[in-house]
């Protein structure tokens, strides 16, 4: 066929979708308002008769009008689907011929499934979908994908991407591979948004291979910068809400953020994919909720400006003392110690009660299954129940309290602050524990805490997470791990990336998560698709280490420029704020290494650039426009145009500095600069620009 007949004929075939799409729509919405309307009848009949109706009429009245108002928003739902289907109903199709039958079957790939409603028939196929993996992972030729009823095998006849924008087919693409290297350069080229976009339309087969893996319970994704890990985590748990939708909802899915404006940028993925928004927190609200009452505690941001401040030599090492799996392993000895010699059995007798030292030893050994808490709960109640007078009566139940203040008094003690204390006593480290103030206490020390507290008492509260994703895995240690393995008895999908770490001194690594999760799947992405050839190129020079691989796109070059002074680099950095601003950009960011410097930035910028804005560990979202930011904050973010500001030597130093300008350059898409006074650092050697 020739190409101009087949865009025509795909044309028709768009233009036919699209009708269909509006006449549901059309019936969607005449549903909805007759819904309403019935609503509210119901509702004036039951004031009206409120006082002839009898309970059981009440009660079913209610019942109709609650069923009511769920078919209500269920259509809500699928018109606001419909709505943005209309715009852009499908990205792909393949056509396929399962072995022994001789007609091709055809199959458009969207972002949501649409179908027929006379014959039940489906116009569009949900990207999740069996058949859709064939889109993503077949090239033309034989092929094979998992059916609910089995293996399908055939041959892929054909494979077409498109870009359908309101409604009009922008282009079509013929591709004998599997997503067209242009379609996706097409896409990478875009400006970036306020907030992250799904990319069902674009995902590549290793990322399929990830999102669709239903064997692994946790699964660890270690991935370069620019990969689309955390759009895949995302992706995922869109996959698994559509496989497994009469199990799963979005209340039982929870994602671990680093910071409220991450959270606040990844917000949108799952809607754009129809699902609702799944529940986020962070290490330091987990912390918050479970140390309630025993302590307060230094944030992660306060810890490393601790260590850039340099006036505690001995902080560096109390951190990497507490950061590997040999450190859980001490906590687990001791935790077994207190166990087994924590507890000292004494006779109980008071009034005309009298519970004898073997009887109180035999009940707390019997109850060696639970953790430390309940077994004194359980010992106490136990004995009550067992207990005698003098006389040989049964106790009477006032006594039970008693008994219950006894057994806890032959413990230790309780107070986890204490025992945390002691620990390092145990283990003949007493100067690796180093409290803030009476109850405050290094940040370091928050998690090994949190995590004797849960060896001693047991873990409640997230019984409803039926799957959890952690982001940034690099920057939680073995023993944060170990604390959410206890607290969420669930399946993991586990990101990040070991060359990003934050804190060298507080990181993990792939062998320290699978010393915790020994049955968990690893997988890698080593492409990144978000900056050009020429940014990784020169991310690589900063990391000679990482494995990151450019996507074929190209760009500028990265600049570095230097400034005579500090004050000549700031004029620098306006101008590009200036040239950002009459660009076709919609995101700059200035990202700087430490929160001090850049609140410093901004204060300066803003007398000749009022519209610049500040993100720092406090901020509740991200900011189009111009944006000054720590390191800290910006990462897992992504601009249109990066400045690194103050890159000298004296900055940028340390090897942990190294791996926070990796960092900050690769949050570019399009274009980077550096600009520096001074001596440039030595990780980012190459030719400077006046």
């Amino acid at each position: 066929m020739a190409l101009n007949e087949t865009e025509a004929e795909e044309r028709r075939h768009l233009a036919e979708t699209l009708a269909r799409l509006r006449e549901a729509l059309q019936e969607t919405e005449a549903r909805l308002d007759d819904a309403r309307s019935g609503v509210l009848e119901a509702k004036r009949y039951v004031w009206a008769n409120r006082d002839q109706l009898d309970p059981a009429e009440r009660a079913a009245n209610a019942v109709d009008i609650s069923l009511a108002v769920d078919r209500g928003e269920r259509d809500a739902s699928k018109r606001e689907r419909m709505r943005k289907q209309l715009a852009s109903p499908y990205f792909g199709r393949v056509d396929f011929t399962p072995d022994g039958r001789t007609a091709a079957e055809t199959y458009y790939i969207g972002v949501h499934a649409f179908g027929d409603a006379d014959d039940g028939a489906d116009l569009v196929y949900d990207w999740r979908s069996p058949v859709a993996s064939l889109f993503y992972d077949s090239p033309v030729g034989q092929a094979r994908y998992a059916a609910l009823a089995g293996e399908i095998a055939g041959r892929v006849g054909l494979k077409r991407q498109y870009r359908i924008e309101r409604g009009e087919m922008a282009y079509m693409l013929e591709s004998a591979e599997r997503i067209h290297d242009e379609v996706l350069q097409r896409e990478l080229s875009r400006t970036s948004d306020e907030k992250m976009k799904q990319i069902a339309a674009t995902i590549q087969a290793e990322q399929n291979a990830i999102i669709r893996n239903e064997r692994a319970n946790v699964l660890i994704v270690q991935g370069v910068a620019g990969s689309g890990k955390t759009s895949v985590a995302l992706h995922r748990i869109a996959y698994m809400l559509y496989r497994r939708k009469e199990t799963l909802r979005s209340a039982n899915v929870m994602i671990l953020s680093p910071n409220r404006v991450f959270a606040d940028f990844i917000s949108n993925v799952l809607p754009e994919l129809g699902e609702e928004r799944i529940a986020e927190t962070s290490a330091a609200d987990i912390a918050s909720r479970e140390l309630a009452g025993i302590c307060d505690f230094e944030t992660f941001a306060e810890q490393l400006a601790a260590q850039a401040a340099g006036s505690d030599e001995a902080l560096a090492g109390r951190i990497r003392f507490k950061a590997g799996i040999a450190f859980v392993h001490a906590l687990d000895d001791y935790a077994a110690h207190l166990e087994a010699d924590g507890f000292a059995a004494e006779a109980i007798a008071f009034g005309d009660a009298e519970i004898g030292e073997t009887a109180v030893a035999e009940a707390y050994r019997a109850a060696s299954a639970l953790p430390v808490k309940a077994r004194l709960a359980k010992t106490a109640a136990v004995l009550a129940a067992q207990g005698r007078t003098v006389h040989g009566d049964k106790l009477k139940p006032a006594a039970a309290n008693r008994i219950k203040t006894a057994v806890r008094r032959m413990f230790r003690t309780l107070d986890p602050l204490a025992l945390y204390r002691d620990f390092y006593v145990y283990i003949g480290a007493p100067e690796m524990f180093k409290p803030k103030a009476k109850k405050k206490i290094e940040y370091a020390d928050v998690y090994p805490l949190l995590y004797l507290k849960l060896l001693l008492e047991g873990a409640t509260g997230y019984e409803e997470v039926k799957h959890l994703v952690i982001d940034e895995m690099q920057d939680y240690t073995a023993v944060h791990f170990a604390v959410l393995a206890r607290l969420f008895a669930c399946g993991m999908t586990i990101v990040g990336d070991e060359n990003q770490s934050l804190d060298p001194n507080a990181s993990s690594t792939l062998d320290t998560l699978r010393a915790v999760f020994p049955a968990a799947q690893t997988a890698e992405l080593l492409k990144s698709y978000r900056s050009t050839a020429e940014i990784i190129a020169f991310a690589r020079r900063i990391a000679p280490g990482s494995r990151i691989e450019p996507a074929e796109r190209h760009g500028e070059q990265p600049m570095v420029v230097r400034a005579a002074d500090e004050a000549e680099e700031i004029v620098r950095i306006g101008d590009a704020v200036a040239a950002f601003q009459s660009s076709g950009h919609r995101t700059l960011g200035i990202v700087c290494k430490t929160e001090a410097q850049a609140e410093r930035l901004h204060a300066a910028l803003l007398a000749r650039h009022p519209g610049v804005h500040r993100l720092g560990f406090g901020s509740a979202g991200f900011r189009e426009g111009a944006v000054v930011l720590p390191v800290h904050v910006a990462k897992g973010l992504e601009f249109d145009r990066v400045v690194v500001p103050f890159a000298n030597a004296e900055t940028y130093r340390t090897e942990a500095d190294r791996g926070l300008l990796y960092i900050a350059c690769t949050r570019a898409l399009h274009e980077l600069a550096l600009t520096f006074s001074g001596s440039l650092s030595p990780f980012a050697q190459t030719e400077v620009r006046p």
